[in-house]
């Protein structure tokens, strides 16, 4: 029984990119998390062909998984990031050779943890989180898989982070910025982090579907409408290329041209 699993040129990185993303995209009509919601794109986790296809593709670092798990046992702990997402997320930083990331939204630091793996010796995670309780909590992980020292914790609101990226001269210089913070600033996160991202830099945005409130948003839910309204602003982005996969929550990623 399977167990379950609780710098190229611009052309080049994106013919390579979206070959990958093509074969990500269909495996993500089986791949992902069910949402906690009346419907789903995706089958239930425990259907057989899932767990096939995630025993036969997930290479999660043993320390990811137990940062995983944890991490699944904390209050709105459902909401980190998928292990599948994290590593597609973490195989497009190693194919672009990112050495700077920037990651917004740390909790316990999963995200940051399988991105800071992927990068090299030198390389450097900014990730932004308010609450200073969960990433404490797993820091200790983070000295074990050893990349405590390439991630730099703020303690802030991530738009002041941002702020002082750009007031510092970082514009332009990061390769890869995740983002799976409050929905309400999300508009100002992408135009922010597409700021700081050089020419062939990739953003990623996480839970861009909402539970499938983005198709008919209730009246007076502000974040489903922030959402909604990120998804067109980047569809109609001519400074990116783009692709949302229905991995989990769904995934855009923007490719900055």
């Amino acid at each position: 029984m399977i167990q379950l699993v609780p710098r190229l040129s611009i052309p080049a990185a994106l013919a390579l990119g979206s070959a990958a993303l093509g074969a990500a995209f269909a495996a993500g009509l089986f791949l992902g998390r069910r949402f906690q919601r009346r419907w789903r794109l995706l089958p239930p986790e425990d259907h057989p062909l899932w767990q096939y296809l995630l025993s036969r593709s997930m290479r999660e670092h043993p320390v990811l998984r137990s940062l995983r798990l944890l991490t699944l046992e904390q209050p709105q702990g459902e909401s980190m990031m998928t292990c599948e997402q994290a590593q597609l997320l973490a195989n497009l930083t190693r194919l672009i050779k990112a050495k700077k990331v920037l990651d917004l939204g740390t909790f316990t630091g999963y995200s940051a943890v399988a991105l800071a793996l992927a990068l090299p010796p030198a390389g450097r995670v900014v990730t932004c989180e308010v609450d200073a309780g969960p990433p404490e909590l797993g820091r200790p992980l983070w000295r074990q898989a050893e990349v405590e020292r390439k991630i730099d914790l703020r303690l802030q609101p991530a738009l002041e982070t941002l702020d002082e990226l750009l007031a510092a001269g970082e514009a332009g210089t990061f390769d890869v910025a995740v983002v799976d913070a409050d929905k309400e600033n999300c508009v100002a996160y992408y135009e922010k982090c597409l700021q700081l991202l050089r020419p062939g830099g990739v953003l990623a945005v996480l839970r861009v579907l909402w539970r499938g409130e983005v198709l008919q948003p209730r009246r007076g839910d502000v974040e489903a409408e922030c959402v909604r309204n990120l998804n067109e602003r980047i569809r109609r982005d001519a400074r990116v290329y783009i692709s949302l996969l229905p991995l989990d929550d769904g995934l855009t990623l923007a490719f900055k041209l």
